[in-house]
């Protein structure tokens, strides 16, 4: 009697475990995607550390959000709520400043997957904290030369038609500055195509695309920064699609970019250093 007592026992809590483990994968009341994004900013706000007489650090330098999205349209319902202002990544930085700590460099970087992975401690969201070390500028190829960008707007309006640059990093999209709703500076477009209410440039966002220089020897990439109506460039006849992300697509002389309708033609020169 005394091993059947055991044995029950026994199934009774292997029956429990089983059970907590499937309610832990199979959540019966999925979250919404406010709430998985107020869950986000909670747990960033818990990995706030006291430095001392009053102050706080953020000791880390990368966030990785992934969610559990199973189907097209439940991934275009957390990308419509995470990226309406304040964003997901305006709502961590906002934290951040509240508790005094410095956000300059922190990536973060979002991506979904169809079921969560095993280690997840929850079914629907994973974030991981990183510190990582960041790219140093691109150096100079040689002493005696150097590239710069040159971008000729070529359909739409904008406060210049020629650009020439020779920085790491070009912004490109709708208004010289763009602020938040508590009107703080988000970013500043380096070719800022007017607030007019016409085409082409109602089809340029305001975070519309990017340009990098990187390198050695040093390119120019092109990146969608997850623009309403996209970007890609003429080439030749045909047209290449620029993917949002940070990949992008290496830029050559002669190439068109098309931001929506607007277009800029593209040109790099090798400029000798005297």
């Amino acid at each position: 009697m005394d091993i059947l007592r055991k044995l029950r026992g026994l199934e009774t809590r292997l029956a429990k475990t089983v059970n907590e483990t499937a309610e832990k994968m199979t959540p019966s009341n999925p979250r919404e995607p406010l709430e998985i994004l107020h869950a986000i900013v909670k747990t960033v706000e818990k990995h706030v550390e006291p430095a001392g007489r009053g102050k706080y650090v953020f000791p880390f330098n990368q966030i990785r959000i992934c969610i559990a999205a199973d189907s097209s349209q439940t991934r275009a319902r957390f990308e419509a709520v995470f990226e309406s202002e304040p964003s997901v990544q305006q709502r961590i930085f906002k934290t951040l400043e509240s508790a005094g700590c410095a956000s300059t460099g922190l990536i973060i970087n979002t991506s979904y997957v169809d079921q969560p992975e095993p280690h997840w401690t929850t079914s629907d969201l994973n974030l991981e904290f990183d510190r990582i070390s960041l790219a140093s500028p691109p150096k100079p190829e040689s002493d005696a030369i150097r590239r710069s960008l040159k971008l000729t707007v070529v359909h739409g309006a904008t406060e210049k038609q020629t650009y020439l640059f020779t920085t790491s990093r070009i912004n490109l999209g709708r208004r010289p500055e763009v602020r938040d709703n508590r009107n703080r500076l988000i970013r500043t477009n380096h070719v800022a195509f007017g607030e007019v209410a016409e085409e082409p440039n109602l089809s340029v966002s305001r975070q519309h695309a990017h340009i990098e220089a990187t390198g050695s020897p040093l390119e120019y990439r092109l990146c969608d920064d997850r623009s309403a109506h996209g970007t890609c460039v003429q080439r030749s006849g045909v047209t290449i699609v620029v993917p949002p992300g940070p990949r992008g697509i290496r830029l050559r002389s002669g190439d068109e970019i098309a931001l929506g309708d607007a277009r800029l033609q593209v040109e790099i020169e090798t400029v000798p250093v005297r």
